[in-house]
């Protein structure tokens, strides 16, 4: 079968790379980055998987454009340090699916702060899952009984 496109002698696409700095000339323009291999270890401490450089792997790339794709890599720390909340061994918030309350009272965890890195229609289904478990949290909390759903227009429209 044909393989990707071939630029410049080689696959153009690389893989377990970080961007250690962005290289710009004396106008402030881009001009190239420097970048190392990682590769993912475990930390035997607390079994999470962090990226750790390769050495002696640092390169320079000439570019005079970057485009950011930013991947998801966990809930922010100083968050569950100052929340107090537990995590699983992958650092998301735990939280079991369908109730989505987290280790600390009146706290809720949906998407992929819960999850990890997944697909957008996990992160809205979860998130109207947890959005009803609030509702019931909240009115319980009120002593309210549940609002009714908002009627919905004919042909299923709201």
């Amino acid at each position: 079968p044909a393989g990707p496109p071939r630029r410049f002698g080689s696959d153009p696409r690389a893989y377990e790379v970080m961007t250690k700095r962005f290289v710009g000339n004396a106008r402030g323009e881009l001009v190239g980055l420097e970048t190392v291999e990682v590769e993912w270890r475990e930390d035997p401490a607390t079994g999470r998987r962090a990226p750790a450089e390769v050495e002696g792997s640092l390169r320079f790339v000439e570019a005079d454009l970057a485009l950011l794709a930013l991947g998801f890599l966990g809930p922010e720390e100083t968050m569950v340090q100052r929340l107090g909340l537990e995590t699983d061994p992958r650092s998301n918030f735990k939280a079991e699916y369908g109730d989505f309350a987290t280790s600390v009272e009146g706290v809720f965890a949906a998407g992929d702060c819960r999850r990890g890195q997944s697909l957008v229609v996990w992160a809205i289904a979860e998130g109207r899952g947890a959005a009803e478990k609030i509702d019931a949290y909240l009115g319980a909390a009120q002593g309210a009984a549940r609002r009714p759903a908002p009627a919905r227009e004919a042909g299923g429209a709201q």
